[in-house]
């Protein structure tokens, strides 16, 4: 078995949704090194009451290029959104910084394997990560012929994945790669990130800040499907671990209810999109009152299935 970290990049306005989220990490999840949690430098301070024996709070800073820079808050008079500025990339902003910090995460964790956790996410079953993630070969999570030529996002970043990767054949419908509690490999990561570098003749990461439309985890999954000695290395599935709520549909509690009911025994987490603005508190309430009153079924390697190996250097 290869060691297993968890990884997530979060910030101020998603911290709610983070405690929830470690919380359930803390209550239900064993088979894993490390938690990482990427925050802005100036959030660092808000993080630290997660701090633990098995949790990290990592700065931003640490992990993005030197030609990549925080505009402080104060100095934003316009945008709502946090802005990174460059003197070579027009701004970027911080669903992009967390993307591209999330690739940076994964190339420096000394872990074989991480598991990526959105903020969104929880857990309402004992899960033994380690046994999902640290076999041979590495889960990865696809559902088959989803994205049209015309999907308003799905389209148009698989184009920019296409482009960054050197992809030239491209059919539609296309796979998607997008999901919940998705599991890298650190060397493929790494194959991807050269990928990218040879693809466009820049950094990965100045790739990535200039392009700026793109899934990290459309590029991923594309990344392994295109390269048979890293598809060897993976388990493709349909099946995900995570049961989603992925519009933007306010839920109430019987809704939440209902969705953790509804889940397969071998769905361990649940994921309630944010942009949803369904109620934390809601969610919260019924994730505490499951953890109290009924303990989900603990998964065995044999309901699970195996996963894979990895290894890998440092981010430029």
């Amino acid at each position: 078995m290869h060691s297993v970290a968890l990884l997530t990049a979060s910030y101020a306005k998603d911290i709610e949704r983070f405690s929830l989220l470690g919380e359930s990490i803390d209550t239900w999840l064993t088979g894993y090194t490390r938690h990482y949690v990427l925050v802005n430098d100036e959030d660092v301070p808000l993080f630290e009451r997660f701090r633990s024996d098995k949790r990290v709070i990592v700065p931003a800073s640490r992990y993005l290029p030197k030609w990549l820079w925080a505009l402080p808050p104060a100095l934003q008079f316009v945008s709502r959104r946090r802005v990174w500025l460059s003197l070579l990339s027009s701004p970027v902003h911080g669903w992009h910084i967390q993307q591209i910090l999330k690739i940076a995460g994964v190339l420096n964790a000394p872990e074989q394997r991480v598991c990526i956790l959105d903020s969104d996410n929880l857990f309402f079953r004992e899960f033994d990560v380690g046994q999902y993630a640290g076999g041979d070969k590495t889960p990865l999570f696809v559902t088959r012929k989803a994205i049209d030529a015309d999907h308003p996002l799905h389209g148009l970043w698989l184009r920019t994945v296409d482009q960054l990767l050197g992809i030239k054949q491209r059919s539609f419908p296309a796979d998607d790669y997008v999901g919940n509690a998705l599991v890298w490999d650190k060397d493929t990561a790494r194959a991807m990130t050269d990928a990218i570098s040879a693809a466009t003749g820049l950094s990965w990461a100045l790739a990535l800040c200039r392009k700026k439309k793109f899934s990290e985890y459309l590029l991923y999954g594309n990344f392994v499907a295109n390269a048979p000695e890293y598809l060897a290395r993976h388990r493709v599935t349909e099946d995900s671990i995570a049961v989603s709520h992925w519009d933007d549909t306010r839920l109430d509690r019987q809704a939440i209810e209902a969705m953790m009911a509804a889940a397969s025994p071998e769905q361990v987490a649940l994921c309630i999109q944010s942009y949803s603005s369904t109620s934390i508190d809601d969610i919260r309430d019924v994730f505490r009152l499951s953890s109290r009153d009924r303990r989900g079924p603990s998964l065995s390697p044999d309901d699970m299935g195996d996963a894979t190996a990895f290894e890998v250097p440092k981010t430029r």
